[in-house]
């Protein structure tokens, strides 16, 4: 027999033999006669000071227990040894948290999880409201203090209380988006894991988890977690693109590699997937890779893409009768893609077969009447093979299919340019800026016909309409890129730029494939200043 002394000044007597006894069994005998949970029990022998004894498979006589000793009961939590005794367990909810966190900080993980499971088991038993919210708070508290354990305990217990089965996905995200947005990490992908036991195949959420491993987590946790994502929703194309383009920012080509060849057998009929596989070879220059690889892609997918892709390929190596060959296949399967029709164009202008590609022009319109790109193409060649009044009443009919396109005005305004008609330029985009008055690229070109006297004003006006334009912008900072030619060149570097009217044309030339940014950007610079002596 063993007595107990209780913070009420009561003492109980419990029959049990020190000398068989463990520590556990013990601690499950005082909860049972004095309701204290068995988290908060601290308890002393003798004189000795309070102190949690950890080791539970240790026997009482271990202790120093022995027959008729007086074991004193500790609830300091609870007001120490002056609080009476409560009859059930605590529904204090910063008694649970406190309890949790001094067991995280002691290193008992696994008494975490205990605690704040017997917290809610409590609270529910004895009818306490739980206010959803207020746990989540609390956990965000928590990971604000680095207990993570103890926050990762609260969400997986509280999270689901109060809301209904069929909108658990959607507030779970809303909770976990709010959590990210208020930078706390740690919650966030707590609600993230939790949702994922839950909804284990839904790809929207695995992404939403890798997104944010990406952004705040490591890049061995992030390529973890994506290999668990792909095993368990392997048709998720894109988290198998997400993993391979790790690697390959990482340097790492032949992981990359091996990844899309493994997404490549779980969904072969994924064009996406396919032609990451062809982009990653054509960027290392492994061209006979990327050819066989879209001559499979070929077979498996219905995709313009993956024929676009092909003729490209061709087109690089030189082999002209199998670029001819793809593009023609390509028109037959998808005779609604403009940009193989475009290819088609480039082909015969390519060996000056401007009759041959004027009649391309005709026939990809007659599929395509919205293609702004193949009527500017027609409008070119025609001006090209029957000078000015052709490639004016193509434009105009252009115009009328096409109404309200920034992009055909400008066409119209360029042809002009180049016959110098400046006057009819200028009536042309007088027109154009009353048609569309708030078009970037048209305000651009305003700005960039305008003598040196009136340039200032014409900017700061199309600087209020179309502020954030980059045509705006662009035509504005061309203004002193003559002065500043080493530090706008040095920006330009540094942001990788992929648009741009003037780099786009450059950037696609077959001579310029492969080239890197800076030699691009010097080349866009020089046709620049070409243009500048022009005007």
């Amino acid at each position: 027999m063993v007595f107990l002394s209780i913070p009420n000044g009561t003492t109980l007597s419990i029959d049990v033999n020190p000398n068989t006894t463990t520590i556990s069994a013990f601690e499950q005998l005082v909860h049972r006669r004095t309701n204290v949970p068995q988290p908060l029990l601290r308890y002393s022998i003798r004189a000795q000071n309070p102190s949690r004894v950890f080791h539970d498979s240790l026997l009482l006589s271990d202790l120093g227990v022995c027959r008729f000793s007086t074991v004193i009961i500790h609830v300091p939590l609870l007001g120490g040894d002056e609080g009476a005794l409560p009859p059930r367990f605590p529904e204090e909810p910063v008694i649970w948290i406190t309890v949790a966190r001094l067991e995280e900080a002691d290193g008992h993980t696994a008494m975490v999880w205990n605690t704040i499971e017997m917290c809610v088991e409590t609270l529910q038993r004895g009818g306490v409201v739980i206010d959803r919210e207020c746990w989540i708070n609390a956990a965000r508290v928590c990971e604000r203090g680095r207990y993570v354990v103890t926050c990762k305990a609260i969400i997986k217990n509280f999270i689901g209380i109060g809301v209904d089965e069929e909108d658990r996905k959607r507030t779970w995200l809303a909770d976990a988006e709010m959590s990210k947005k208020r930078g706390f990490i740690e919650t966030a992908r707590a609600i993230y894991e939790h949702s994922l036991t839950v909804f284990l195949n839904k790809k929207s959420i695995w992404l939403k988890a890798a997104l944010l491993e990406k952004s705040h987590g490591s890049r061995a946790s992030l390529d973890a977690f994506l290999r668990k994502a792909v095993t368990n929703v392997p048709q998720a194309e894109i988290l198998w693109l997400m993993g391979a383009k790790e690697k390959l920012l990482a340097g790492e080509v032949t992981a990359g590699r091996a990844i899309l060849q493994e997404a490549c057998g779980v969904i072969p009929n994924s064009a996406e997937i396919w032609l990451a596989a062809f982009k990653l070879e054509y960027e290392n220059k492994e061209m006979e890779r990327a050819r066989m690889l879209l001559a499979k892609a070929r077979e498996r997918v219905e995709s313009e893409r993956v024929w676009m892709k092909s003729a490209i390929v061709e087109r690089e190596l030189g082999n002209v009768e199998e670029e001819r060959r793809l593009i023609d296949e390509g028109l037959k399967q998808f005779p609604t893609f403009f940009k193989l029709w475009l290819m088609l164009v480039q082909l015969e202008e390519r060996f000056n077969n401007l009759e041959q590609a004027k009649k391309a022009c005709e026939s990809g319109l007659k599929h395509c009447p919205n293609c702004i790109p193949l009527w500017i193409s027609y409008a070119n060649l025609e001006e090209r093979v029957n000078e000015l009044n052709k490639a004016r009443e193509i434009l105009i009919t252009a115009r009328k299919k096409n109404p309200y396109v920034a992009d055909l005005w400008l066409a119209a305004v360029r042809v002009e340019l180049r016959h110098d008609n400046r006057g009819e330029a200028e009536n042309l985009l007088s027109k154009a800026l009353q048609e569309c008055p708030k078009s970037g690229i048209l305000l651009a070109a305003d700005i960039e016909m305008a003598t040196r006297s009136q340039r200032k004003t014409k900017s700061m006006d199309a600087m209020k309409k179309c502020f954030r334009d980059p045509h705006v912008t662009a035509a504005v900072a061309k203004l002193f890129w003559q002065e500043k030619k080493k530090a706008i060149l040095a920006k330009c570097l540094a942001r990788e730029p992929k648009r741009g009217e003037k780099r786009q044309a450059i950037s696609k030339a077959v001579e310029n494939a492969h080239q890197p940014t800076e030699v691009i950007l010097n080349k866009v610079f020089i046709a620049l200043s070409k243009e500048e002596k022009a005007t």
